[in-house]
C-alpha cells in the first residue's frame, strides 16, 4: 500500500470510530467549515495495551454563523470519551492556538471520566488542562455543550467555562449519578441527579438548548453580547408601562436580545446578559428576594464574569436583606459576601446600581451603595431604602418602640438617601432607560 492509500485508510478508520461525534460537529458548525487538527494522536496505554485512536478527542476549527471558533469534541465511541494524558495535551494545544489567535472555544462534552489505567499520569494531564482553561478566562470566551452524560474531570472542565449549554439529554456530575443515587438509597435517573433542572444550587452560568443548532444560536447571541457596542438613539424612548409596574419581569424586558444565565439556580436573582440602548451589560435583577449564600455566590460569580470581559455591571435592587435563618447563619454566606466585595473592589468595570423596589440593610450596602464602588446609583421614585424591612423588624432589633418609628415604612422614601448625597438621582420609572444609557455612555 502506497503512502497516499495508507493515509486514506487511516483517515477512514478514524472517521469510522468517530462517526457520531463528527456528525454532531457538522450539525453545530457551518456546512463544510470544520477543519480537523491533530487527528493522528495516538498513545499506547500500558494497562490496556491498546491504541487510543485520536485519544477520544476530535479537535479543529470551524465557523458558526460565519464567525471562527475552535472545536474540542469528546468521542464517546472511543473508551466512553475517557480522558487520557495525551488527550489532555491535545486539548491544551488547541487552547494554546485559541489564545494565540484570540478565537473563542466550543467544547462538545460527552464522557464517563478518565481512563483509569493511566493512573497518576492522567491526573497530571487533567491538572495541566484545567490550569490552561482557567487561564483563558477573560481572554477568549469558552462555551461547554453538555451533549450526553458528562462525569468526573470533564464535568470540572465544563465548570471552568464561561457558559455551559445543556442539551435535553445533558447530565453533568462530578461523580457517577448511579453511584450517588445508590449511596443515598434511591433509584434516581441520571437527569434527576445532574440534569439542567436538577442543579438548583450549582450556580453554574448555564442555559438549556433544544438541539445543537439551537446551541449554536445561543453561542452566537452570547458572543455578540460580550461586545459592548454603541448607544442607539432610536432605542432611547420612555417606557410608560414602568410607571405602573417596575418589577423584575418589566426590568428584564428593557434588556434587548437578552440571555439569562443560570436561570435554574436561585431564580429570585436573575443574572442576564443584554443590551440597554445598544450597550451590552451584565445585569443582576433581584426579584423581591432575601439574600442567602447561594444568591450572593451567584451574584459574585456573575460580577467576576463581567469583570473578565470588561462588561458594565448593572444591579437592579429589590431585596429585603439577609435571610434570617439558622441555615444561613451556618453557611458560607459571609465568605461569599467577602468574595463579592473583593471582586467589586478590584475590578475596573463600570458599575451602575438602580434601586427598583426595596433595598433593605445589606441589600443596599452591597448592591447599590456608592461607597461599595458603584459609579452611579439611582433609585426609582416608587422605591424604598431602609435599614430594616418594617417597623416590627426594627422593634425587634432595637428593643424599643419609639426608636423604631424612624424606620417605619413611610420613612423609607429614597429622598432620605438623596439628601445625604448617596443617590445620583431619583427617577420617574418610565425614564429609566434614558438615565442608564447616559450613565453607561459616560463610563465607556
Amino acid at each position: 500500500m502506497d503512502k497516499i492509500q495508507l493515509l486514506r485508510a487511516r483517515r477512514e478508520a478514524l472517521k469510522a470510530i468517530g462517526k457520531n461525534v463528527r456528525a454532531e460537529i457538522a450539525a453545530l458548525v457551518d456546512e463544510d467549515s470544520f477543519v480537523e487538527l491533530a487527528a493522528f494522536t495516538f498513545s499506547k496505554d500500558a494497562f490496556y495495551g491498546e491504541n487510543a485512536n485520536g485519544e477520544g478527542i476530535v479537535t479543529g476549527f470551524a465557523t458558526v454563523g460565519g464567525y471562527p471558533f475552535y472545536l474540542i469534541a469528546q468521542n464517546f465511541e472511543q473508551f466512553d470519551g475517557g480522558l487520557t494524558k495525551a488527550g489532555c495535551e491535545k486539548i491544551a494545544k488547541t487552547l494554546d492556538a485559541a489564545e494565540k489567535q484570540g478565537t473563542p472555544v466550543i467544547y462538545l462534552l460527552h464522557s464517563h471520566g478518565v481512563r483509569v489505567g493511566e493512573g497518576v499520569h492522567v491526573l497530571e494531564g487533567i491538572a495541566s488542562l484545567l490550569k490552561k482553561a482557567t487561564a483563558l478566562k477573560g481572554i477568549v470566551p469558552q462555551f461547554a455543550i453538555v451533549d450526553g452524560e458528562v462525569y468526573g474531570s470533564s464535568a470540572i472542565l465544563a465548570s471552568v467555562c464561561d457558559v455551559t449549554i445543556f442539551l435535553k439529554n445533558g447530565v453533568l456530575c462530578p461523580n457517577s449519578p448511579l453511584v450517588l443515587s445508590a449511596k443515598e438509597g434511591k433509584n434516581l435517573k441520571p437527569a434527576e441527579v445532574g440534569g439542567y433542572g436538577a442543579l438548583t444550587k450549582s450556580v453554574l452560568p448555564a442555559v438549556e438548548a433544544e438541539n445543537l443548532r439551537d446551541a449554536a444560536s445561543l453561542i452566537l447571541r452570547i458572543s455578540d453580547l460580550l461586545k459592548i457596542g454603541e448607544a442607539d438613539a432610536e432605542l432611547n424612548d420612555p417606557v410608560p408601562a414602568l410607571n405602573e409596574h417596575a418589577d423584575a419581569k418589566a426590568i428584564q424586558a428593557l434588556l434587548e436580545g437578552s440571555a439569562e444565565l443560570g436561570a435554574m439556580t436561585y431564580p429570585e436573582v436573575k443574572t442576564v446578559l443584554g443590551r440597554i440602548g445598544g450597550i451590552a451589560v451584565a445585569a443582576v435583577i433581584f426579584d423581591d428576594c432575601k439574600l442567602n449564600e447561594g444568591a450572593v455566590k451567584k451574584v459574585a460569580s456573575f460580577a467576576e464574569f463581567a469583570s473578565c470581559y470588561g462588561l458594565p455591571f448593572v444591579t437592579f435592587v429589590d431585596s429585603t436583606g439577609l435571610e434570617a435563618t439558622l441555615a444561613s447563619a451556618d453557611s458560607a454566606l459571609l465568605t461569599e459576601i467577602g468574595r463579592y466585595l473583593g471582586i467589586l473592589g478590584a475590578s475596573e468595570m463600570a458599575k451602575v446600581a438602580v434601586v427598583t423596589g426595596r433595598a433593605v440593610g445589606l441589600a443596599y450596602s452591597l448592591f447599590a451603595a456608592k461607597s461599595a464602588g458603584f459609579d452611579y446609583t439611582f433609585a426609582l421614585a416608587t422605591s424604598k431604602i431602609s435599614l430594616f424591612e418594617d417597623r416590627a423588624g426594627a422593634e425587634i432589633e432595637l428593643g424599643e418602640r419609639g426608636a423604631a418609628d424612624v424606620y417605619a415604612d413611610e420613612n423609607a422614601d429614597p429622598f432620605h438617601a438623596a439628601r445625604g448625597g448617596y443617590l445620583d438621582d431619583i427617577i420617574e420609572p418610565q425614564f429609566l432607560k434614558q438615565y442608564l444609557i447616559a450613565a453607561l455612555e459616560t463610563l465607556k
